[in-house]
């Protein structure tokens, strides 16, 4: 095949130009999402409370802020994470539309 089309050039143009017509003309008709995936927007709440530990950070600062926060509209979830270190991480994620 590769000797055909270096001996007959004219053939070989002919070819490339179908075969991208071709591909131009299927490329119209490839689906497309309707809605892409689109991360949900967050918010994070980072607080140090230095030499406490994780039980103290719990019932001193994590309780108050969660409770608070649940129940704000359009609110997915949450995640939160209270170290020995004296560090609490909140992460509270929110819907992208109001009919969600």
């Amino acid at each position: 095949m590769i000797d055909y089309c270096i001996d007959h050039p004219i053939f070989s143009t002919v070819l490339a130009a179908i075969i991208t017509i071709a591909g131009a003309v299927s490329l119209a008709g490839l689906p497309i999402a309707r809605f892409p995936q689109i991360t949900p927007p967050t918010i994070s709440v980072s607080t140090t409370f230095p030499g406490a530990d994780a039980a103290t950070i719990e019932q001193s600062i994590a309780a108050p802020i969660e409770q608070q926060v649940n129940g704000v509209p359009h609110m997915l979830y949450m995640d939160s994470k209270s170290a020995n270190d004296g560090t609490y991480n909140l992460t509270v994620s929110f819907a992208l539309f109001e009919s969600m």
